[in-house]
């Protein structure tokens, strides 16, 4: 029998049993093995035995990069030192990085939820995996290959950058799927068709992360590079790495590993719950991770839950595609607006490409102003499209609520990004 890496509950009812006994061996676990969570719990007034049921997480205590950070260089440890195996730390620009310990089953857990993504996205043992992310202390890379070793399909562990290498391998070892940020891939797909070896590579899939795509961007790396699918994959460095959810080929939304967390979805003001389908930001209880256990940690991702079950059948919930995080929520003139929110307005619009730039800047006037640059799709001339200009502007206005102007550029004008592309450039004082 073929091996799977999806979890063999019957029915959603199994699934909630299986989370409430894994919060409270998480519950239980934090508290004796860890001061911190202790201390949180004790200032809480909550103790293991008061979680009786999965409503009762409400009761517990959040959890906040600021604590990783603060307990630096093993902060959340709930474990001997000495069973800890290997550590990762995120890709932070400022103060000291969020490091996160791991136990052998704690790699191994992650080994195979990455594993699950590659069976969800239709990889198999005879595909050869292409990875383009980053390597070292960060979980990118190594969740990659190793998950791709785990499914038992051939790595090829490029590494980011390293264009001509990256084509090279695509023409040499015919490589089937390649794993990359959604920035990584448009210059890939331009740089395959500039040079002319469309027609020499065997592409069939890509697996994206790190950053949201829009479907223009999407659309146009498809397009260009002949694929027949496009995944998107989730994760962070604090939830193991990359690999706790992918959307499958029916496309309708993030499967998550519900088997290995709890998602919430709360408002990121009141840290109340939203109604079915708002917006909120993502909050994760882990429930099987022994060295560094997560108990309602807030994300800062903004995302939405999908209620309606996936035609696929497969009973593992869904949220919606990463919107952005509540830390770059642009606010303007009062308006909260999501990056994510940008994108689906300049997808929608025919001539536009998928590349853009926010400007945001204070006039004299003491008033805010938002500029959106966007590229015009390949082949359309950038000097005749005062219509684009005011379709812009109308849909931001009707779909957003906020008032903005727009630069239209030529194809290819903007920057191209070999890691994550950057979007918003904030000039107010």
């Amino acid at each position: 029998m073929k091996k799977t890496f999806m979890p063999g509950f019957k029915d959603t009812g199994q699934l909630f049993d299986h989370q409430l006994k894994g919060l409270k061996w998480t519950v239980s676990h934090a508290y004796n093995g860890s001061s911190f969570y202790r201390k949180q719990f004790e200032e809480a007034g909550v103790t293991p035995l008061d979680i009786k049921s999965l409503d009762d997480i409400s009761a517990l205590p959040f959890t906040t990069g600021k604590d990783l950070k603060d307990g630096y260089p093993l902060p959340l440890l709930s474990v001997s030192e000495k069973d800890v195996v290997r550590i990762h730390a995120s890709s932070g620009t400022t103060g000291k990085r969020k490091v996160l310990a791991y136990t052998a089953k704690d790699l191994d857990v992650w080994c195979d939820m990455f594993a699950r993504c590659y069976e969800m996205a239709g990889v198999t043992g005879n595909d050869r995996v292409q990875i383009a992310v980053g390597y070292g202390v960060w979980t990118a890379g190594m969740g990659f290959q190793l998950g791709c070793e785990r499914l038992g399909a051939m790595a090829v562990p490029v590494g980011p950058g390293n264009i001509d290498m990256q084509c090279q391998f695509l023409v040499d070892i015919q490589s089937t799927v390649f794993c990359c940020t959604a920035s990584m891939a448009l210059l890939m797909a331009e740089e395959i068709n500039k040079r002319g070896i469309s027609d020499k590579i065997n592409l069939k899939k890509m697996i994206l992360g790190s950053e949201r795509s829009s479907s223009a961007m999407r659309a146009r790396i498809k397009e260009l590079m002949g694929l027949e699918d496009m995944f998107d994959i989730t994760g962070m460095t604090e939830l193991y790495g990359p690999g706790t959810g992918l959307d499958c080929p029916m496309h309708e939304g993030i499967h998550y590993w519900a088997d290995k967390f709890i998602l919430e979805i709360l408002d990121p003001e009141t840290l109340e719950p939203v109604e079915d389908g708002e917006v909120g930001e993502m909050v994760v209880t882990t429930l099987c991770k022994e060295a560094a256990p997560l108990i309602r940690y807030r994300t800062r991702d903004l995302t939405r839950k999908i209620t309606k079950p996936c035609s696929c059948g497969n009973i593992l919930f869904m949220h919606d595609k990463i919107m952005g995080r509540s830390d770059d929520m642009i606010i303007l003139r009062g308006v909260n607006i999501y990056p994510g929110q940008i994108d689906e307005v300049l997808s929608s619009i025919p001539e536009v490409g998928s590349e853009y730039q926010i400007h945001l800047e204070r006039k004299d006037d003491g008033k805010d102003y938002m500029t959106i640059k966007a590229e015009v799709k390949q082949g359309v001339d950038p000097d005749n499209t005062a219509d684009t200009r005011d379709k812009i502007r109308k849909t931001i206005q009707s779909k957003i609520m906020v008032s903005c102007d727009a630069s239209i550029l030529g194809y290819g004008e903007l920057p191209r990004y070999a890691g994550k592309a950057r979007r918003i450039f904030d000039n107010r004082s």
